[in-house]
């Protein structure tokens, strides 16, 4: 929970800056290991069984509220609070719902990255993680909702994106040096986890 925000204990317990949760655990190394355990849990859920949805915003929310639901009150619903993390700043959080209408609409003129080969596809996604990341639109969760909605989206457009592969150090290395204008280095990095999906073949073809 490495966040600085404006107003540092917002939704944390007094004095703290625990976030405030269900299980009403106070401590914050305590709560990452619950955290983690509980989201692991329900993202391995979401792989078996997708949430349907239509890849819009209202999808994006969805995921994020099904993984977080059993630890926050907030979970599914857009913060409050300007963030940053690792010196970068996230959209205003008066400007989320304003640029993520505009960030799906455009999604969805792309025909959600169908019918495109292997560079446009990668070139497309690689802007579209850009935009979210930068979007960033919940108080915590970003990233692990950010990354089932591109898997989701992926498969959807008949391609693989396997975050389970990737080095976690070499995607924030990346998503930093993308955040301030310089994206070559996660275009690679995404490019290595996305395979096209192969048609299944059908013996009866034969």
């Amino acid at each position: 929970m490495s966040y600085s925000i404006d107003a540092l204990t917002h939704g944390c317990y007094k004095g703290t800056t625990c976030l405030i949760n269900k299980l009403d655990i106070r401590d914050d190394k305590q709560l990452d290991i619950v955290e983690s355990q509980i989201t692991v849990a329900k993202i391995s859920i979401l792989q078996q069984n997708p949430i349907d949805g239509n890849f819009d915003f209202e999808h994006y929310k969805a995921i994020h509220k099904f993984i977080f639901e059993d630890l926050y009150e907030w979970a599914g619903i857009p913060r409050v609070v300007d963030i940053l993390k690792k010196g970068t700043s996230f959209v205003s959080a008066k400007n989320i719902d304003e640029i993520a209408t505009a960030c799906f609409e455009r999604l969805k003129n792309q025909n959600y990255f169908k019918d495109l080969d292997m560079d446009d596809f990668v070139e497309k996604m690689t802007d579209f993680y850009c935009v979210t990341n930068s979007l960033h639109p919940f108080r915590e969760g970003n990233g692990r909702t950010q990354r089932v909605f591109l898997s989701q989206l992926a498969l959807n457009a008949g391609y693989e994106m396997d975050f389970a592969n990737m080095d976690a150090d070499d995607l924030m290395v990346a998503t930093i040096q993308a955040a301030n204008g310089v994206d070559t280095y996660l275009k690679n990095v995404l490019r290595e986890i996305i395979k096209p999906i192969e048609p299944d073949f059908d013996i009866s073809m034969q």
